[in-house]
This record gives structure tokens, sequence and C-alpha cells, in this order.
């Protein structure tokens, strides 16, 4: 597939004082930012080398351009659905911005010859930028390369080892890119419409996390009812404090103040058998919150409060522990070969199945159309 470099619009470092106030604000405010002079723009195309340090760990990538041609092939593979709604919320933002401020991030199977690469220019030439963000505790550098040849290089890798990607975030921002493409093509716009701003990071340079779910559902049950409900379907042990599930298939649950550990009856597993993949959350949403709460869409229901991994379980308890009615729901990090079945068989994982780090920040590499 293709990687194509871009004349990137990059932030004014002498104008910015905080970084985590700047950052968080870009989305809405580009176009007030850009006319004072917060941006500048590159003077020649580069593909960007990009590192996201935390205290623990560096994830290295590049940012480029993929084609919205590749998405509409399904070069760029998708795992969730969209919904129009946010999509024209997207779009309105994309349109009025003439701008995507915050590329969609794709992996794909790591590849030695880019690794290489990207170690070789680290090494070789100085970052172009680096920006610290106190709140995350992050330090985000990023490095240019504009050198012909190497771009080429990066390029034709791409064409013979990438076939396709995979995307980790931004699945409305690829879609309203493609839908912001179409519209511009029959206005006879001229620009860069074709383009998707992107982060590429190999799958060694991805973490992934669990996603969790805090649901509004017991309403008129008593706490003995619901037990005996999801005894159907679960083996069901009390645990003596909180516990993440170990392995796939195995959940916890919070329930006021008592910990479970959940583990899915072999005869659910058996209705399941012919499924491509089988997904701790496909069940959890079939099973548990369609069959038993009676919750239809779980894409739209506000009933469900879906939590990330690494925000740990005082957060999740917190939350929990708020409304006597709410369940709190632990699931095991969707592993990547699996997320990768998914998207190879063209389904459709529940939403926030998956966590992934690092987390691209806004404005950092600015594509104008």
């Amino acid at each position: 597939m293709e990687i194509n470099p871009f004349q990137a619009v990059y932030p004014n470092l002498a104008y910015i004082t905080s970084a985590d106030f700047f950052f968080a604000t870009v989305k809405e405010s580009y176009s007030d930012y850009r006319k004072s002079d917060f941006f500048q723009k590159s003077a020649e195309d580069a593909i960007y080398i990009y590192q996201i340090k935390t205290d623990d760990k560096a994830y290295t990538g590049l940012i480029g351009c993929a084609t919205v041609q590749d998405y509409l092939n399904n070069k760029i593979k998708k795992h969730e659905n969209t919904l129009a709604s946010k999509e024209q919320q997207q779009l309105q933002l994309m349109i009025k911005r003439g701008a995507a401020v915050k590329p969609i991030l794709v992996t794909y199977p790591t590849v030695d010859a880019i690794e290489k690469i990207i170690d070789q220019q680290i090494k070789k030439i100085k970052p172009f930028f680096s920006i610290s963000f106190e709140d995350s505790l992050e330090k985000h550098t990023i490095w240019k390369i504009e050198e012909g040849t190497t771009i080429q290089r990066i390029q034709d890798i791409f064409v013979k080892k990438v076939p396709h990607v995979y995307i980790a975030d931004g699945h409305h921002r690829s879609s309203t890119s493609a839908l912001m493409a179409e519209k511009m093509k029959e206005k006879k716009k001229k620009g860069q419409y074709d383009q998707i701003l992107a982060a590429f990071f190999a799958v060694k340079e991805l973490s992934i996390y669990d996603y969790n779910r805090v649901v509004e559902g017991l309403d008129d049950r008593t706490m003995a009812r619901f037990m005996a409900e999801i005894s159907q379907i679960f083996d069901i042990k009390i645990l003596k404090k909180a516990a993440k599930p170990r392995k796939k298939f195995e959940l916890t649950m919070l329930i006021g103040e008592e910990w479970f550990r959940l583990k899915w009856k072999k005869e659910i597993l058996n209705k399941y058998k012919t499924e491509k993949v089988i997904l701790d959350a496909s069940l959890l949403e079939q099973e548990v919150m369609k069959n038993i709460m009676k919750i239809k869409d779980t894409k739209t229901d506000n009933r469900i409060t879906y939590v990330e991994g690494p925000k740990g379980f005082e957060y999740i308890a917190k939350r929990t522990r708020k409304d006597e009615n709410k369940i709190a729901f632990c699931l095991y990090p969707v592993v990547i070969e699996d997320l990768f079945k998914v998207a190879d068989a063209g389904a459709i994982m529940p939403p926030k199945s998956t966590w992934f780090e690092p987390r691209v920040k806004n404005g950092l590499l600015v594509l104008e159309f």
C-alpha cells in the first residue's frame, strides 16, 4: 500500500506556553491558531518519524499520508462500524478547518527493513522538534525525513511488504476523509482531499489494553435474581479483592463492593464455535447486555460507560459505587491476532473492544487540504 510524503503544518513552539492546553484545544480552534501564526508550514514534502516516550516505554512509527483509494479498496482495514452522526460532526470540523489535525493510527505486522530505516534516521538526523506534556508525562519527538532516496526506499518497502494496514484508532476520521473526498470531487474542488493523514506503527510498537464496561443494568432486579440469571452462562467465583481477568474467556465483575470471577460455560462457547473469532466483548454484548439486560444498541445506549484499562480498578470502582444499579465488567485484552482475523474477515467488533497506546496528539503535524 501507499505511504506518501506531505507538506506538513507544524506548531510554532515559541508561541506555546502550555502544551497540554494548546494541543487539547487544537481540534476546535485550529483555524484561529493558524491565523494567529501559532502554526507554520514546512517548505518541502517529507515523511516523519514520530516517537512517544513514556516513563517505561518508547513507541516509534512514521507519519505520512495514506490514500482514500486504499481505504476504499480495503487496504486500510477496519473492525468497527461508524455512526453517521459522528461522521457529520467530523465532516463539519474538517471543512471548517480545511485540515486534518490528527492522524489515524494504523498498524501492520512488523517489517524489519522499515524498522532499520527508522533506527538509522534517528541516529543520522537531528529531531525536527520535541514537546513534553505534563499531564500524561510523555515526550513527543518528531524527525523529518526529506531526502528523496530515503523516502523512495520507504515507499518501495511499503508497496512490497505491507499489502494492507489495520486501523487501531480513527475509524471515523478514516470514513469521514473518504466522505469528504467524494463531496469535494463532486464540487470539483482542488486540494489534497484524496489523502488521509496517518501514523503507521508496527505491531511491536503498540500496546493493546483491555476496554471495560460499567453498565446501569440491574433495574428492578434484585442482586440475587441477576446472579441467578448470569449463573446460567458463567461459572462464578467470589474474589477476595479486585482482579483483572487472567486469560481469554474469563471476565471479572464488580457489584457494590463484591468482586467475582466469571468463566463462560462450555455450552455458551459451543454456541459460537462456527465463528471465525470468538471475542469476550461479543459474548458479553449478546449474552449479557442484550439477552439479560435488554440493551438493544450498545453503540448508542447511555447506560453503558466504557473505561479504558489504564485507568485502573479505582476508577472502575468509583464509577460503579456511585449507583447501586451499576455493574462493572472487566475484560481480558483482545490479542492483536484476533483483531487481524476480524478485520480480514470483514467482520465488526463491538464498540470499544480495544484500547491502543500510544495515543496520538492533535496538532503536532497537520495536513492542510
